[in-house]
């Protein structure tokens, strides 16, 4: 199941280029960017709603408020910088390099979470980044 959410996951990273170059056409990029997370942030609630989730703000731990938190502003730095480079730059380069944080998750994820990394990993990371450098230059 986590290969199917994980594919959706990828086609939908892919739409989200294509209809923000569209959508971000003649608007800033800021604003944009303001506009697509009130409609996740929506979306996320309504899926809390018709899962049955509880919206238990209280039995949320200081720690996962805080990782939750900053979890939120680097998806916000990200999309932000994602946004005005789509504006300036072309998807086929800009999307592609996007996905380098591929490469920069797996080293956090070593670093941080010590995490094993093995050599099918390594040599995956490695083609990521030669593919990356090839479509984007």
């Amino acid at each position: 199941m986590w290969l199917v959410l994980a594919l959706l996951s990828a086609v939908f990273a892919a739409l989200t280029s294509i209809l923000a170059k569209i959508g971000i056409e003649g608007v800033d990029s800021n604003l944009g960017t303001a506009v697509r997370t009130l409609v996740v942030f929506f979306m996320a609630c309504g899926m809390v709603y018709i899962t049955g989730g509880r919206m238990n703000l209280t039995g949320i731990s200081p720690k996962t408020w805080i990782f939750l938190i900053l979890s939120g502003l680097a998806t916000g730095a990200s999309w932000l910088c994602y946004f005005k480079a789509l504006q300036i730059g072309d998807v086929s380069k800009v999307a592609p390099i996007d996905k380098t944080s591929i490469i920069f998750t797996i080293l956090m994820a070593v670093v941080f979470l010590h995490e094993q990394l093995t050599m099918k990993v390594a040599v995956g990371g490695a083609f990521i980044a030669i593919g990356t450098l090839i479509m984007a230059f």
